[in-house]
């Protein structure tokens, strides 16, 4: 459904990203932030899922600030060296590419962001420091690090309750500093979403999705055009 792209960020950066178009007009755009395994066949699932429900979905390489076309798998080894790529792309940098992506995104009207992993930290940024209509936060752990920010678009959250990598008590922090913003917490553990991973939870999955689809209709959808 989607092809590769190139892209040009505000600081004069190339970099990839996948781009899936929806059947008929978009109803609006939508910016898929990737895990720490790159732009991956399941990224590019989730993008192709995005464009069936209607949106302009943009996928940005993020690790292109490393080396073009990083793709990781799920196991041990892919983690650890996720992990160790994370630190080496500043967020400041990140934030050009996701701009990027939201002009592109933007082409359908108003552009939310949505974001799993690091993806969701990058998500949570992006809606402080950038201009989305919307941005939904899967699970990032940074989150926590900068929950003083303060979003300029409506936000939601969704959290894994046996996240071992996002103790609870650290989500709720996010929820205490952000009540109005929609908050959810879910039976399962870290990267719930993602049917490649272990620690997948179809219903969880599947509920959080929906909850992101009702979230993002009337802010990036067609009424929110009128």
């Amino acid at each position: 459904m989607g092809e590769l792209v190139s892209l040009t960020a505000t600081d004069g950066h190339a970099l990839g990203a996948y781009v899936a178009r929806p059947e008929g007009a978009a109803k609006g755009g939508l910016v898929v932030v990737q895990e720490i395994f790159g732009v991956n066949a399941h990224i590019r699932a989730v993008t192709d899922g995005f464009a069936r429900d209607g949106y302009l979905a943009v996928a940005p390489a993020l690790f292109d600030r490393i080396r073009p076309g990083i793709e990781l798998g799920y196991d041990a080894e892919a983690v650890a060296e996720g992990r160790a790529l994370r630190p080496q792309v500043p967020w400041e940098a990140t934030m050009h590419d996701v701009a990027a992506a939201i002009g592109v995104a933007a082409e359908a009207g108003k552009a939310g962001v949505i974001g799993y992993c690091w993806g969701g930290s990058v998500a949570w940024l992006s809606a402080c420091r950038l201009s989305p209509a919307a941005a939904v936060c899967y699970y990032g752990g940074h989150i926590h690090e900068f929950r003083d920010e303060k979003p300029a678009c409506p936000v939601m959250f969704h959290f894994g309750e046996e996240d071992a990598g996002i103790p609870l008590d650290q989500a709720e922090a996010v929820h205490a500093a952000h009540p109005d913003c929609p908050f959810f917490t879910y039976p399962a553990g870290h990267g719930f979403n993602c049917d490649l991973r272990g620690s997948y939870h179809a219903e969880s999955a599947a509920l959080a999705r929906q909850r992101s689809l009702d979230f993002l209709a009337p802010l990036v959808g067609q009424s929110a055009r009128a």
